[in-house]
């Protein structure tokens, strides 16, 4: 029986998941695909259902439901239960719909490993959505506890330090002043996403040795990234945490660790100029 993966999330149009998952899929000569998969928030609890009885092998889930659909599992392990977020659904050994987080891991594996002196860096997370808790604890693992963030709904600042103690928090209304006390600057909102809202304000207060992570990857330059890379700070796109978890799902799902070749660079590159 063919297999069938997917991605859920809103907006989901932007995704790359289909093109990255496939080409691996072809290579490694799995029969399966990968498509995306169009769903409201009030239907999550049927992608789950479709994942106990097989018609899905499994799922990625981003924006804004990586929260949201844990309620509906029956398992979540690892990262996952550090973070209470998912991005990879499978059915487990045991036949429990398991959700696990393989967001820590990318973004570990795509900046933070190398990083120098990560310890002593003090750090900004701007946002507490779905992707924030996978950023914060990444950072924890990398040594990092020096972590202040920021969001327009202050509420979820405060959530977000239930989780983590350490949290330091300000308004939404200080960043533009705040940011020249960091020395890693890290985007976990959607601001810059294609075809969405931007930041109302430059960063020219950044400190021009400071690191700019941006967990946006379409566009591969956002406003606020072209604009400090042309400061010349030290900035990187999403791209490659992206491709990281990709990696690691599809371990999970197909127990193959899947090359990061210059072929599916180009090519997810392709269609992001």
């Amino acid at each position: 029986m063919v297999k069938k993966f997917g991605i859920i999330g809103n907006p989901i149009k932007h995704s790359l998941s289909p093109l990255l998952h496939n080409y691996w899929l072809k290579k490694y000569n799995v029969d399966a695909s990968y498509s995306i998969i169009d769903v409201e928030e009030n239907n999550l609890e049927e992608v789950v259902k479709k994942i106990k009885n097989k018609s899905l092998s499994g799922v990625n889930v981003t924006l804004p439901f990586k929260q949201k659909i844990v309620r509906f599992l029956e398992k979540i392990i690892n990262d996952a239960e550090i973070t209470g977020s998912v991005n990879t659904l499978f059915l487990g050994t045991e036949g429990t719909v398991t959700g696990e987080n393989t967001d820590v891991y990318g973004l570990q594996a795509a900046y933070l490993k190398g990083i120098e002196n990560a310890m002593n860096k003090k750090t900004l997370v701007i946002g507490a959505g779905g992707v924030s808790p996978s950023v914060i604890f990444s950072l924890e693992k990398s040594g990092i506890k020096n972590i202040s963030i920021t969001n327009r709904t202050h509420e979820k600042c405060l959530f977000l330090k239930k989780k983590f103690s350490y949290l330091n928090i300000f308004p939404w209304s200080n960043l533009q002043n705040e940011i020249s006390n960091y020395d890693i600057i890290i985007n976990a909102t959607s601001l810059g996403l294609k075809d969405g809202k931007e930041f109302d304000f430059d960063f020219d207060k950044c400190k021009v040795n400071s690191i700019y992570i941006d967990t946006i990857y379409n566009p591969l330059k956002t406003k606020t990234f072209k604009f400090l890379e042309d400061k010349g700070i030290k900035v990187f796109n999403g791209l490659d945490m992206f491709i990281y978890q990709a990696q690691k799902s599809f371990y999970l799902w197909n127990r193959i660790n899947p090359e990061i070749d210059d072929e599916l660079i180009n090519l997810l590159m392709s269609k992001l100029k």
